[in-house]
């Protein structure tokens, strides 16, 4: 595998385009490409002919089942294989695979996540093809199959996964867009692809140390942790050198990969100790959250090889970086253009002026949504500190594109975009020109160039999420500004109409300062900008009249589907938070309590044993046993005060009121047991302390 050409390797596992135009009929492989690239309804008379060619070709690779592939609404992947077995008459077996089977399978709607859609009674859902995603081939030990991307949806048309509605936001934004470039004089280009470059963030530890923590097991982050005497306050792991283990583990993930024809592009250390990014090239929005699911699954795959386990969860341990998954989404056309792209001129830039107009507008209106497609249990824990953006919504620009603006809004020439020549003061090094703006990593929405870096995203989460809204909401807007523009009889003056007015209305959500200071929650709130802080706050967004109108005049989600999505969530979070009150309770009674009880007892014995001689002074040790009685009494009063609100809140039927109950009683009492218990490992013999410490989680690798 190693001396295996990198040009050979990509894609080794995929059923792309190469593959296609070698194994189809010339007829099918165009009529199919009609249906990819031009939206055209899939003729089902080729299904047969692309089923056959794809089963021969994943037989030849080793492959003995196939499985419809899917994202239901638990944020993971789903898949049932079925082999390519079929008996003949004479006892023996050929390898079949129809056009039916590849065009739609059925699974059991109401065993995932539904918000009440399906029931046990009424079960029936279907898994239907996406022909956009390529198929590919999965290796692991249990052999090989053939993996189809597909969409979930239940036996009364609701989707039932976070795919179909990505790609109906995908439709939405190229028909919005096109209209605007028509309206513009743009009549070459025929499709605009929303793009997304899913960063991933993640954690290594030990493997043998991960099984030891039930708190890592039961929920992802360490619910019992106290710092370790350095932590990353010496910046001096992000970027650094990458240990030989941990290189190791990087190299078979490139590999695993580029396999699947994933572009797996950069790897780095990360700021926190044992924190870890991989950085993949763009991708089509729905390809890009297909890539990502393999990403994620891989990372822990592979881990577990080498003996590690990844850690995918927003903040596996209190007190240094969390994870995050940035979301670089951008537009461009099949002629090669990219709409967010400024130019050297972009006050002159009139496409360009008019789609920045439109995330300006968008991102303002639907602030609480782009939050929302961010809120999680786990992402809470993240959000407003070390590198992760506050939970308020904003948008960075830099002030060289923000004065741009303002001066085509007044009608005055302003600068242009010259980039100044750096000077470092080293004959011998190369003139470097100097980007027109800074990056600014406090910021949840950030222009980088030629495309928007949403930060706040989980590590977790599923990137449809955020994809869905952010093309729907730019969407929405571009629709708003094509039927301004397409009744216009002077454009420019139209555009600048359009820009003046979006930074009138809308430019309070425009900051290029620290979203992390308390002077911006003091102006935000002047500016009258939400801040949703708990996801418990923003969950109501998703069902208000103003996301039921606008996710249904773009046909992106019913209202029926909205419900459904936000039962589910409120679900998640509450589950989320009655599965860690859970596994403290269980870790602080069984672990932690008789650990203390036994350190407790061999100081108090060598107390007798001192005093019993009475000879020393036995102030220090008498000293140490009231600190541990003491913390040890407070241990217990905690676990009393969790379970006392754990058990009043479980018995709540309202979800919401359920959810809020955990945050405002559950939440505090956790993290009141959480101080105790982290007290007391700071002075219990570590050799007697019952789980592995964050020294040993974070630099033992």
């Amino acid at each position: 595998m190693e001396n295996i050409k990198l040009s050979e390797l990509f894609g080794k596992n995929v059923f792309d385009d190469k593959v296609m135009r070698e194994r189809l009929p010339k007829s099918t492989y165009k009529q199919l490409h009609k249906t990819i690239d031009e939206g055209l309804e899939l003729d089902p008379s080729i299904a047969d002919v692309v089923a056959n060619a794809m089963k021969d070709w994943a037989i030849e690779h080793g492959a003995t089942h196939f499985t419809h592939w899917f994202q239901p609404m638990n944020g993971r992947t789903a898949e049932k294989h079925d082999s390519f077995l079929s008996p003949t008459s004479d006892g023996r077996v050929i390898m079949e695979f129809s056009g039916k089977e590849l065009i739609k399978g059925e699974a059991d709607g109401s065993s995932f996540p539904s918000g009440g859609l399906r029931q046990t009674f009424e079960a029936r859902g279907y898994t239907v093809w996406d022909c956009t995603s390529p198929a590919f081939l999965k290796e692991d030990i249990s052999g090989v199959a053939l993996c189809i991307p597909t969409v979930f949806y239940s036996h009364t048309g609701e989707a039932l996964d976070k795919k179909a509605p990505l790609l109906r936001s995908m439709q939405v934004i190229e028909q919005a867009s096109l209209r605007v470039l028509r309206a513009l004089g743009d009549h070459k280009s025929n499709k605009v692809i929303s793009t997304v470059g899913a960063e991933q963030e993640y954690f290594l530890v030990d493997k043998r140390q991960y099984q030891q923590r039930r708190d890592l097991i039961f929920t992802g982050r360490t619910l019992f942790g106290a710092m370790p005497p350095k932590g990353q306050e010496m910046e001096d792991h992000y970027f650094g050198s990458i240990k030989e283990k941990i290189g190791k583990f990087m190299r078979e993930i490139d590999i695993e990969l580029w396999k699947l024809g994933v572009p797996s592009k950069t790897k780095h250390n990360e700021v926190a100790p044992a924190q870890h990014e991989l950085a993949p090239i763009f991708a089509t929005s729905n390809v890009a959250s297909d890539q990502n699911q393999l990403v994620m699954e891989t990372l822990q795959k592979v881990a577990n090889r080498h003996d590690l386990a990844c850690l995918l969860h927003e903040k596996p341990f209190k007190g240094v970086n969390g994870s995050g998954k940035h979301d670089n989404w951008s537009l461009v056309t099949d002629t090669g253009k990219v709409l967010f792209s400024p130019g050297k001129q972009p006050k002159d830039n009139l496409e360009f002026l008019v789609f920045l107009s439109a995330i300006i507008e968008s991102v303002d209106k639907h602030a609480d949504l782009l939050r929302l497609s961010a809120a999680t249990a786990g992402n809470d824990h993240r959000l407003g500190g070390n590198e992760a953006p506050p939970a308020i919504i904003s948008i960075f620009l830099g002030e060289s594109l923000t004065e741009m603006l303002y001066h085509v809004a007044r009608g005055e020439d302003g600068d242009s975009f010259t980039k100044e020549v750096m000077e470092m003061g080293v004959a011998t090094l190369p003139k470097l020109k100097k980007e027109v703006a800074d990056r600014n990593r406090t910021s949840p929405f950030a222009f980088t160039g030629n495309k928007f870096e949403f930060r706040m995203f989980p590590s977790s989460g599923c990137v449809s999420e955020a994809n869905v809204i952010i093309n729907t909401i730019v969407a929405d807007t571009l629709n708003k500004f094509a039927e301004e523009l397409e009744k216009s009889e002077d454009i420019q003056r139209t555009i600048k109409h359009i820009v003046r007015h979006t930074l009138r209305d809308h430019g309070r959500i425009l900051f290029n300062g620290n979203g992390y200071s308390e002077e911006w929650v003091e102006e935000a709130t002047r500016r009258n900008l939400p801040n949703f802080t708990s996801t418990v706050d923003v969950l109501p967004a998703l069902i208000s009249e103003k996301s039921i109108d606008l996710f249904g005049r773009n046909k992106v989600f019913t209202e029926v589907e909205l419900h459904s999505r936000y039962e589910i969530m409120v679900e998640e979070y509450y589950k989320t938070l009655n599965i860690e009150a859970r596994t403290m309770l269980n870790m602080a009674k069984t672990q932690i309590m008789p650990a203390v009880l036994n350190y407790m007892t061999q100081v108090a014995q060598n107390v007798s044993i001192m005093t019993s001689l009475g000879q020393f002074n036995i102030d220090p040790q008498s000293e140490l046993l009231g600190e541990l009685n003491r913390l040890f009494n407070g241990l217990k009063k905690s676990i009393d005060a969790l379970e006392e609100a754990h058990t009043s809140t479980i018995q709540i039927c309202d979800g919401l009121e359920k959810a809020k109950a955990f945050r405002e009683k559950v939440l505090p009492e956790m993290e009141a047991l959480r101080e105790v218990a982290d007290a007391l490992e700071t002075i219990v013999d570590e050799k007697i302390w019952p789980i592995p410490t964050y020294s040993e989680l974070l630099f033992r690798v």
